[in-house]
């Protein structure tokens, strides 16, 4: 389960949206730049747009200027059906919330994605075994997701973020529902992913413990500050 290797580049992004006759502005001339194959965690308080970034990478949302590249892709350039194309070829979301269709079972819920390729009912099935069995819920794929724990029901979301073979996992807060003990079980599970099959992981959390997992830590608070400071260097 791997694919060309490619890096996340914002770059000069601006994002900001009207709340009311007020604009409020979310990021101002952010750049960051993430390597294939690292497993990086954006932490700092509410507030500071860390869930946008994430849209941002996964093109769910559009900067209001700026560049988002992803590899050689331009993302904010593509038009709707070329990017949602792209996203389901590319990109898989965990969230805190699993998303999970309570009228389809763990397999079911699974295959969902795959409805988006020309894969046939046979090989989207073998698809979805295959990522569930990766995740270790290959015992429970015919159960309901009222019939599964808040662990398992997580599982499960990964295995559905991860049965199109994408390079890049974008995760918000997922463990943020969880205990520690099936937290840690979740952690181990995306550093497994990271590690043994090349995923790209940007992971947004406020427990200092899921950020340990990660091979690199952005505190968004202080790096938008250090950022600043250089622009500020930079332009005397």
């Amino acid at each position: 389960m791997m694919k060309n290797s490619y890096n996340i580049t914002l770059k000069n992004i601006n994002k900001s949206y009207q709340k009311g006759k007020n604009t409020v502005v979310v990021h101002h001339d952010f750049n960051l730049t993430i390597k294939s194959g690292e497993f990086v965690a954006l932490m700092g308080p509410s507030g500071l747009g860390k869930s946008t970034l994430l849209h941002l990478m996964g093109g769910l949302d559009q900067p209001t200027s700026g560049e988002v590249i992803i590899g050689t892709q331009r993302i904010d350039h593509l038009k709707q059906s070329a990017l949602t194309q792209w996203r389901a070829e590319n990109i898989g979301f965990v969230f805190q919330s699993h998303h999970l269709l309570p009228v389809l079972s763990a397999q079911g819920n699974v295959e969902l994605p795959l409805a988006l390729t020309s894969l046939n009912k046979k090989q989207r099935q073998e698809h979805a075994s295959y990522a569930l069995e990766l995740v270790g819920m290959s015992e429970r794929a015919s159960h309901f997701p009222k019939e599964l724990s808040g662990g398992q029901e997580q599982r499960v979301a990964i295995a559905r973020a991860i049965v199109s073979d994408p390079h890049i996992l974008l995760c918000d807060e997922p463990t943020g529902n969880l205990d520690r003990k099936t937290a840690n079980e979740i952690l181990a599970l995306l550093d497994q992913l990271n590690r043994d099959f090349g995923k790209t992981i940007v992971m947004v959390t406020h427990d200092k413990k899921a950020a340990d997992y990660a091979s690199r830590v952005i505190n968004l608070e202080s790096y938008i500050g250090e950022e600043h400071n250089c622009h500020m260097r930079e332009s005397r």
